[in-house]
């Protein structure tokens, strides 16, 4: 049994913590059920409800959700241009997000798909440090596509 000032009254039978509460115009809340004795507090319930709200508003406010970002570029993207894509995608993997890159095929480039997985393997490589491949490669029509994850 704990007060609303955190002083611990010891072990009490229910019966007593019910009129100690009472006698005080306070609520007595069981904190955790699954103790073995069972820990309850005296308190005004209504506010113990709005501060385990502000609680959790709080961690959620903090909570940073993960974002898609996506590259899109086509099969004969150049070395460095792929570089500056791999390591913008390093600090999006460290940040939390995720990283979707599409490969677009053009004409031609159709016929030779094999090209752009290259590039994908290539990027692979370049961001193996920081993240890892969701699932493998897709091919939906003319674009190629994989989203990476943080390890």
């Amino acid at each position: 049994m704990i007060t609303r000032e955190g002083e611990n009254l010891g072990v009490l039978k229910t019966q007593d913590a019910l009129k100690l509460a009472e006698e005080k115009g306070l609520d007595l809340v069981i904190i955790s059920e699954g103790a073995n004795p069972p820990v309850a507090k005296i308190l005004e319930f209504n506010k113990y409800l709005y501060d385990e709200r502000k609680k959790a508003s709080a961690s959620k406010a903090k909570s940073k959700k993960s974002e898609l970002k996506e590259f899109r570029f086509g099969p004969t993207i150049d070395k460095g241009d792929l570089d500056t894509r791999i390591s913008r995608a390093l600090k999006f993997l460290e940040g939390g997000d995720r990283v979707k890159i599409s490969i677009k095929l053009m004409g031609r480039e159709q016929d030779f798909p094999q090209i752009g997985y290259e590039k994908i393997t290539k990027f692979t490589e370049g961001v193996a440090e920081k993240g890892k491949p969701e699932s493998p490669a897709k091919r939906i029509g003319n674009i190629l596509s994989v989203t990476y994850v943080t390890k």
